[in-house]
C-alpha cells in the first residue's frame, strides 16, 4: 500500500512539473508586450510561434512566393537586403498606414501627413487641404471597409526599397460648404475606389519606418 501511495506521489509530481513548465513559457509569451506600429519586423510576428533558423527561412520564402516574377525578386531583394523585413507585418501595417492617411487628409492634419509622407507627397496633400479651407469647403468622409490590401509591384533601387500596395476599399463621401451645406456626395452611397500607393524605406536606416511614397489610381 505504502509503495502504491509512493509510486501515485511520483507520478502527480511529474505531471505537476511538466505543466508548470507549459503555463510558465506559455505565460512568458503572454507577457511580452506586442508592439503596434509600421515596422516590418514587429506586429504579427509577435503572435508567431519561435521556429528554428531553418524553419525561419523557409517560412519567410513561403510568404515570398506566388507573385509575378519581377516582383517576387523585389520582395526578396529587400528582404535579403534588411532581414527585420517580413511581408505579413508589412501589408498590415500598409493597411493601418492607408486609413490614418486617408483620415488626416480628410480631417486636414497636416502634422500627422507630414509624419507618414514623403516630402513630395505631404507637399500635394497639403496643397489640396489648403486649396480646400480657402473655399471653405470640409470633407466628412467615411472608410467604410478595406475590401482587399495586396501587393502590385516591389523593387530595391541601391538602399531604397520600394513596395507599391494595391488597396480595394468603399468609401461614403461628402463635401459641405462653409455653412455646413452638403455640395456633393452622400454618406448613404459608398464608392468603390481603387488606389496603387508606394511605400518607400532606406534598407540602411536605424528606424523601421515606412512612409508614403507616391499616390496612384488602380
Amino acid at each position: 500500500m505504502i509503495y502504491e501511495i509512493v509510486i501515485l506521489a511520483m507520478i502527480a509530481a511529474f505531471l505537476g512539473l511538466r505543466l508548470y513548465s507549459v503555463l510558465g513559457r506559455r505565460a512568458e509569451h503572454e507577457e511580452e508586450p506586442i508592439p503596434n506600429r509600421f515596422d516590418p519586423g514587429d506586429g504579427e510576428d509577435a503572435l508567431r510561434p519561435i521556429l528554428p533558423p531553418g524553419q525561419q527561412t523557409l517560412q519567410a520564402h513561403r510568404d515570398l512566393a506566388g507573385f509575378p516574377p519581377a516582383t517576387e525578386r523585389g520582395l526578396r531583394d529587400i528582404s535579403a537586403a534588411d532581414r527585420r523585413f517580413d511581408l505579413l507585418p508589412f501589408l498590415e501595417g500598409a493597411r493601418a498606414a492607408y486609413e490614418m492617411i486617408l483620415e488626416a487628409f480628410w480631417r486636414g492634419d497636416k502634422a500627422e501627413l507630414k509624419q507618414l509622407c514623403d516630402d513630395d507627397v505631404y507637399a500635394g496633400f497639403a496643397a489640396a487641404i489648403d486649396a480646400r479651407e480657402a473655399a471653405g469647403e470640409t470633407l466628412d468622409n467615411r472608410l467604410i471597409r478595406i475590401e482587399d490590401t495586396t501587393v502590385h509591384s516591389a523593387t530595391l533601387d541601391g538602399r531604397i526599397a520600394r513596395i507599391a500596395v494595391s488597396f480595394v476599399a468603399d468609401i461614403a463621401s461628402v463635401t459641405r460648404d462653409k455653412d455646413g451645406n452638403v455640395i456633393a456626395g452622400s454618406l448613404d452611397d459608398a464608392v468603390e475606389s481603387r488606389d496603387i500607393w508606394t511605400f518607400a524605406r532606406d534598407v540602411n536606416a536605424s528606424g523601421p519606418d515606412w512612409l508614403l511614397d507616391e499616390t496612384d489610381e488602380g
